[in-house]
């Protein structure tokens, strides 16, 4: 035994048990690059929203939560104030999707429809009361954004851009990139995404387990 192996040996003989850290769980698999996951979910209206009805057409879905101060700053003072009904405007399908459970800040109907309005957002807003969905794409944040290429398949997962003020002001490197806007410029473009994943912020995305 080398002396270095030997002081090795003896740190873990003698270090408490309780300094052993207990076995940390691997992050998930990014879902860039591929099959988003199908799903049919409620709209506010009781309408159900089948994610593979838009095949064929970019599809970006924003996990939302009108209670989350995130949320709030980034449709009031940030890069989703009139985004998506500028995209949609162009053909392609955007959806938010509140996972939040019952009981928990942003799950009832009334302020999701309230908040709709004071934003002006003209997109469906799903209800995602279980969490499956959200879990099942990875959603840890809202907003959490993921952009859809035409063939279904995951082209960009993360933030609505590099400032994780949600005001625009706090910009990464000092340059605002709107991560979302690139990224469906580019899949409407045929092109790979440069950024196709990055580091959501904002609230928790408030499952309910």
């Amino acid at each position: 035994m080398t002396p270095r192996s030997l002081v090795v040996a003896l740190a873990l003989a003698c270090a408490p048990a309780t300094s052993i850290a207990a076995p940390v769980a691997p992050p998930a698999p990014s879902l860039v690059g591929t099959a988003a996951p199908d799903f049919t979910l409620k709209d506010l209206d009781g309408k159900d929203v089948k994610l593979s009805a838009f095949k064929g057409k970019i599809v970006v879905l924003e996990w939302f939560n009108p209670g989350c101060p995130y949320v709030k700053k980034s449709h009031t003072v940030g890069s989703l104030i009139d985004t998506a009904n500028k995209h949609t405007a162009k053909g392609v399908v955007w959806l938010a999707i509140n996972s939040g459970a019952a009981g928990k800040q942003g799950h009832e109907p009334a302020m999701n429809a309230e908040a709709a309005k004071t934003w002006s957002m003209t997109h469906p807003i799903l209800r995602d009361v279980d969490g499956t969905v959200g879990k099942a794409f990875g959603a840890t944040n809202t907003p959490h954004m993921f952009v859809i290429d035409k063939k279904g398949v995951v082209a960009y997962a993360g933030a609505i851009d590099n400032s994780p003020d949600a005001e625009g002001k706090s910009a990464e490197g000092g340059t605002l990139i709107h991560y979302v806007d690139v990224a469906v410029a580019a899949v409407r473009a045929g092109k790979p995404v440069k950024t196709a994943q990055t580091k959501a912020y904002g609230c928790s995305v408030k499952y309910g387990s």
